[in-house]
């Protein structure tokens, strides 16, 4: 028997090949393990929509945000242009007219 690799979603040791790919028989996930191998270095941000983001895309924001140390806050559909991606908490950061530097999640924007 050969060795496979869990499922990257599920971590399930139950997968088996089919051609080129790895498949999960507990929660169906296809893979192809090369690929997976050379993304694994990759780092990616995904809106609330599941959208890729990449540096200096515009984003809108999908709720209203309070903003810590201030009485106001962002509201829903404040658009935000020329994002930057960073690993941590709070993935972007940017700046919003009138509030200045912010770290925002990915969770709660959407690509413009």
């Amino acid at each position: 028997m050969s060795e496979t690799t869990p499922c990257p979603l599920c971590k399930s040791t139950y997968t088996y090949a089919m051609d080129n790919l790895l498949i999960c028989p507990e929660c169906g996930h296809e893979w192809n393990p090369e690929e997976e191998a050379q993304s694994a270095d990759a780092f990616i941000v995904k809106d609330s929509n599941g959208n890729i983001l990449k540096d200096g895309d515009s984003v809108v924001t999908i709720k209203t945000l309070p903003v810590k140390g201030s009485a106001q806050s962002i509201k829903a559909g404040t658009k935000v242009r020329n994002i930057r991606l960073v690993d941590g908490d709070h993935n972007i950061d940017c700046r919003i007219d009138g509030f200045g530097a912010m770290a925002l999640k990915s969770e709660f924007v959407k690509k413009a």
